[in-house]
């Protein structure tokens, strides 16, 4: 068995050794997943609720431990982590309550009586990225447990801890032996297997584009289900009839967030011409008064970046010359820290404000009236998030209904509530998380008609 060393991104120093499984483990627990998965489907829907709601309770009364784990594993504020593990237990309190609401329908057909059930799919693979190791495996567990079936997850090699936690927590709340297992491991091994698999009736991977489409036509193989929530390029729209001065000062948290390592990061910003020179004079205020720091200080807003490679890969998208408007500030000494940078590119065409950089960099750009906004915001191939600021709430609602994405936010950058669906346009996935229509992506709809005149 391979082992793989977890890095603090803080302090760039080993914390742990995590032993990863082969393809015979992983196998061997995908059959044990299978297995559970005859037993879990037939849990009364009201005993399943009680158990999903037991976890929900574990999870509650280790939100600071789990919190902590995650500012050493991934480099999270300690705020950002504790809103993170508060949302796991959310997320299993919402779906608690689906068990015993998984309504079928009856349908009116001559001669007879039709109706409709929700039945689970089986084995589910979660695959879960490095930059919310915690709340994203929640979005895939929690509704997948709910609806009966049994879960295997894997976390990113980068940051596994997390998910070896609630593995265990999920045991200590009385899940049954084998219905949600964490399969640390490589994607090569681990993740393929979860697509070759047939035991595996499901994939939900939440990651690049280049590695979804990847998983999408492996899943062709046996026209599995996938549920795909890919990258971001997410435009925050500025007009200037909006407040400015809000808008400025909600901005940096926008793309800095997590270090910008967020799909749904506004990574572009679309300003109107006549209120530019206002925006980026608040703008400027406000980035650099933003607080990059040891991330385990409550003060924290943004701390260092997941990996040196990571960090690299930033870098690579601010060469000499890049036509920089200001930065932030950054902490010297040792961890993978980058200074949130804004951008100011003269066109569209820039590398950095058409592709995913994943990090604390934003680029700002002028528009001229609503449909050159519209023009500009949809000239991307992805459609995730984003942010539409105006205090016309006429504008407002065209221009929500005119941009391609999946999630936008009017006069605010709030990207994500667990209530509610969540899922992108374009290349930014296929599908939809959260919300009271996720049971439907982990159930199969079965149409039984009785006939009546025999």
């Amino acid at each position: 068995m391979t082992s793989f060393t977890v890095i603090n991104p803080t302090t760039a120093t080993a914390v742990k050794e995590i032993e990863l499984n082969d393809l015979i483990q992983t196998d061997q627990i995908i059959n044990k997943a299978q297995k559970a998965f005859e037993t879990w489907r037939h849990v009364s829907p009201g005993d399943r609720a009680k158990l999903l709601r037991k976890f929900a309770t574990v999870v509650d009364t280790h939100i600071e431990e789990l919190a902590q784990l995650e500012v050493l594993n991934s480099g999270h504020t300690i705020g950002n982590a504790r809103w993170e593990a508060g949302n796991v237990r959310d997320v299993l309190n919402y779906y608690s309550a689906a068990p015993e609401r998984l309504f079928g329908r009856q349908i009116p057909v001559p001669n007879g009586i039709d109706i409709t059930f929700k039945e689970p799919l089986g084995v589910i693979g979660i695959i879960v990225p490095w930059n919310f190791p915690m709340p994203i495996a929640g979005w895939g567990f929690g509704p997948a447990l709910a609806a009966g079936n049994t879960v295997v997850l894997k976390p990113a090699e980068l940051t596994p801890m997390t998910a070896i936690r609630l593995g265990e927590l999920a045991k200590e709340a009385g899940i049954p032996e084998g219905v949600f297992n964490v399969i640390p491991g490589k994607g090569s091994i681990v993740g393929e297997r979860f697509v070759t698999n047939p035991l595996v009736r499901k994939i939900v991977f939440t990651g690049s584009t280049s590695v979804g489409k990847q998983i999408m036509r492996g899943c062709a193989d046996q026209v599995k289900r996938v549920t795909l929530e890919l990258g971001g390029k997410s435009a925050n729209i500025i007009f200037a009839d909006s407040d400015i001065e809000l808008a400025a000062a909600g901005a940096p948290g926008a793309v800095f967030d997590n270090a910008g390592q967020d799909c749904c990061a506004r990574s572009r910003i679309l300003i109107q011409r006549s209120a530019y020179d206002k925006f980026m004079e608040k703008f400027e205020v406000a980035v650099k008064k933003f607080r990059v720091e040891d991330p385990a200080l409550d003060t924290a807003e943004m701390g260092p970046l997941v990996s040196a490679g990571q960090l690299e890969r930033v870098k690579e998208f601010v060469p000499d010359g890049t036509p920089i408007a200001f930065q932030g500030s950054k902490p010297a000494g040792p961890g993978f820290w980058f200074a949130p940078t804004v951008l100011a590119p003269k066109d569209t065409t820039d590398r950095a404000y058409r592709e995913e950089i994943f990090g604390p960099v934003v680029s700002v750009i002028a528009f001229e009236d609503e449909a050159d906004a519209i023009r500009i915001a949809n000239d991307s191939e992805y459609g995730l998030s984003g942010s539409i600021w105006s205090r016309d709430i006429g504008k407002a609602i065209r221009v929500s209904r005119a941009v391609e994405a999946g999630n936008l936010s009017v006069n605010s950058n709030s990207s994500v509530r667990y209530w509610t669906p969540f899922g992108g346009y374009k290349q930014s996935g296929l599908g939809r998380e959260l919300g009271p229509d996720a049971l439907d992506a982990f159930t199969e709809t079965k149409n039984v008609f009785f006939d009546t005149q025999k």
